[in-house]
């Protein structure tokens, strides 16, 4: 059933994909993917209870998308938390981090401060997966696409579903 309702989703983001190629960076796409990551993506067992925490790095019009999606869907049996933050510092015990483009910069320090943590960053920049982001979106033929990256998943202790693998453009 889930997978059922990933792909309709999938279906419906195709449909709209010149209005969001219009928009250039359309995050109600973003969010909607992120949240479906969240289904496909297992998380070690300690960080599978409290509260599930997306932070946003930076000022991103995300973050409202995230805040207006977490109103009233959860992560399995866990709440979902939006996390706007300024600094590296207080991305502790995140689940996920987006990294918006502008953001991007300092990725090496993003790394170094999240090795070895249960933590999917995801980022919206050219070249992103390659340099250890864990998911990276792309606009490929005028869709968008997102990158994975298994090795930066597998070092951060998640594991990667074989459905959502098979989406993926792999880096």
């Amino acid at each position: 059933m889930k997978k059922a309702i990933f792909y309709l989703l999938l279906v419906i983001c195709s449909v709209y994909q010149t209005e969001l190629y219009a928009q250039n960076n359309d995050y109600r796409f973003h969010s909607v993917f992120i949240y479906n990551f969240t289904k496909y993506i297992q998380w070690p067992a300690s960080q599978q209870s409290g509260d599930f925490i997306i932070a946003v790095l930076g000022n991103s019009p995300i973050g409202t998308e995230l805040e207006k999606m977490a109103e009233n869907k959860t992560v399995g049996s866990q709440k979902m938390i939006i996390k706007r933050i300024k600094s590296l510092d207080e991305a502790n015990n995140c689940h996920i981090l987006f990294i918006p483009s502008n953001n991007s910069n300092n990725f090496d320090e993003i790394q170094a401060k999240l090795r070895g943590k249960p933590t999917l960053v995801i980022t919206e920049k050219t070249g992103m997966a390659q340099k250890g982001s864990g998911i990276n979106f792309v606009m490929q033929d005028n869709k968008w696409k997102f990158e994975l990256n298994e090795s930066a998943t597998q070092s951060a202790g998640l594991k990667v579903s074989k459905e959502l693998s098979k989406l993926a453009i792999h880096v």
